[in-house]
């Protein structure tokens, strides 16, 4: 069976799912953004010397706030109560590389995973902003790690 795109009704408009009917559950989600810089990028911002300040404790706040202006930001989205956000920021396995790993949760009738993304991918846009003068090729990649409740149950990458 093809499955169909839910935000598109039977004409192909846009539209915002109805959620009422579904049941609230424990909704968790994980987003992973892998940023590339160069290693002597990477060894600045985690010295705590960037120019800018404190870069790691910045991108931080801004993923968590973020994932709470997720429906401000993405068309379609339905603001849920989030319950819990977290943004952890460390050191890759490869030279250069930052890993921003985002958990979202909420008690809700559809998931976060939307959430944890722009978590993600927000802590990533605010290390490129705050490292870009003495680094112009940075990059990032964001992607669901993993998702937990609701009708579709768990799924992991």
């Amino acid at each position: 069976m093809k499955k169909k795109l839910t935000h598109v009704d039977a004409r192909g408009h846009a539209r915002m799912v109805d959620v009422s009917e579904k049941e609230m559950t424990h909704r968790t989600a994980r987003a992973r953004a892998t940023i590339r810089m160069k290693k002597s990028t990477r060894a600045l911002l985690f010295s705590g010397k960037v120019e800018k300040g404190d870069a790691l404790a910045i991108a931080k706040i801004a993923g968590i706030s973020a994932a709470k202006r997720t429906p401000d930001l993405v068309p379609l989205c339905h603001g849920i109560a989030l319950t819990r956000v977290a943004v952890e920021i460390e050191a890759g396995r490869k030279s250069g590389e930052v890993v921003v790993l985002a958990t979202a949760e909420a008690r809700d009738r559809t998931g976060v995973e939307m959430e944890a993304l722009t978590a993600a991918s927000v802590a990533a846009l605010t290390i490129y902003d705050m490292v870009k003068s003495v680094d112009r090729g940075v990059s990032f990649e964001v992607a669901l790690e993993e998702k937990r409740g609701g009708k579709s149950g768990a799924w992991k990458r």
